[in-house]
């Protein structure tokens, strides 16, 4: 049944994935900012779901929903990695490099931002 879950939670996360990006990217920009704040969205999320103290209390099926469902599909890895790759071929090589350094520890410190979030939320 937890198959179910994440397929469930992947049905609203992808698209809100691809939503985030088209409502944040401007046409003209060159950094992938729409991926950046979908990526980040998913970090600070699943540090808040993964840090509650009472995550442990949470059903296995919500814990999937909105884990590796809906919050997982909400990030996108590939796609980050690709417009890096696609930043460098085309001479933009100062933005691949700053999608790289901003992105990974920005990614790590929204995750710890989100589990230091649901300690404050749930005390």
């Amino acid at each position: 049944m937890n198959w179910l879950m994440v397929i469930c939670g992947a049905l609203i996360g992808a698209p809100l994935r691809y939503l985030t990006d088209r409502a944040v990217q401007a046409h003209d920009a060159l950094f992938p900012w729409g991926t950046f704040a979908a990526n980040l969205t998913a970090c600070t999320s699943l540090g808040f779901l993964t840090g509650a103290p009472g995550a442990t209390a949470v059903p296995d099926a919500l814990q999937h929903f909105l884990g590796p469902g809906l919050v997982a599909t909400l990030s996108t890895y590939s796609t980050f990695s690709l417009e890096t790759v696609r930043l460098a071929e085309t001479g933009a090589k100062l933005f691949a490099a700053a999608n790289i350094i901003v992105s990974v520890p920005a990614g790590l410190a929204a995750a710890l931002l989100g589990a230091e979030l649901s300690t404050v939320a749930f005390r």
